[in-house]
């Protein structure tokens, strides 16, 4: 395959998953406002088998904190894509280094970090909660986030390189 049919592979494979991502943390917004004001016990299937029922009864405080974790990583995950979208977008298969494409690398690595961050915070207050006699079974990812985020710290600094390389090369020509 040639580079630009990856790239626009890559886009429209971004746009569904951001789109899924959209929907996922619209969709939990949307149980957890049913759950806590028209029906709690729909906190038993909150979204895709997540049963949190227990949980809603032992604190609605409690609750609305771990539901928060789950849609701040969701919205999160949807706004990476979004980004990753706009930085395909700007890729040039003939000038792959700017100086936009390399800030748009980093800001899409300190948003993973961030993420990551956020679901290793959700996934320690899980296991306190478990502490608690509350099993919460829940995968939050933060070691796969956090590892993405370092990776994508490296891929930002050799795009910063490559854009210093390409006009050290500009100027000498």
């Amino acid at each position: 395959m040639k580079t630009k049919q990856i790239l626009e592979l890559m886009k429209v494979g971004s746009w569904i998953i951001f789109i899924g991502f959209c929907i996922k943390a619209g969709a939990i917004l949307f149980s957890t406002v049913i759950s806590l004001y028209v029906n709690p016990e729909s906190a038993q299937n909150l979204y895709l088998g997540l049963d949190l029922s227990s949980l809603l009864t032992y604190s609605q405080q409690s609750y609305l904190f771990l539901i928060s974790f789950i849609i701040a990583i969701a919205v999160l995950q949807a706004y990476l894509f979004w980004l990753l979208i706009h930085t395909l977008s700007k890729v040039s298969v003939d000038h792959p280094f700017t100086e936009e494409v390399a800030k748009m690398i980093s800001q899409i690595a300190y948003y993973a970090l961030v993420t990551g961050i956020i679901a290793f915070v959700a996934d320690k207050y899980e296991s306190w909660l478990s502490k608690k006699g509350l099993s919460i079974s829940q995968d939050w990812g933060a070691t796969e986030l956090l590892f993405m985020a370092g990776v994508l710290f490296i891929i930002a600094f050799v795009f910063k390189r490559g854009v210093e390389l390409q006009q050290e090369n500009d100027l000498t020509v």
